[in-house]
C-alpha cells in the first residue's frame, strides 16, 4: 500500500496540517497508521466529511 504524509494530504484536501494531524488522532482516517512520530495516510484515502459544517441548512 502506498502512503502519503501528513503535509502531502493537507495539500491535497486543501486543509491545514493540524486538521490532517486532528483527523488522524481521532481515527477518522480509515488506514492511516502513526510510524514514530509521523502520520502515513493511504494515498487512496478520501477526505471525510466536516462536521462543523451542516450539508442541507435552512434558509
Amino acid at each position: 500500500m502506498d502512503y502519503i504524509t501528513l503535509k502531502e494530504a493537507s495539500q491535497k484536501w486543501n486543509v491545514t496540517p493540524r486538521q490532517i494531524n486532528y483527523l488522524c488522532t481521532s481515527g477518522r482516517i480509515p488506514g492511516a497508521v502513526k510510524m514514530a512520530t509521523i502520520w502515513l495516510i493511504p494515498k487512496n484515502a478520501e477526505k471525510p466529511v466536516d462536521r462543523r459544517r451542516k450539508e442541507n441548512k435552512s434558509q
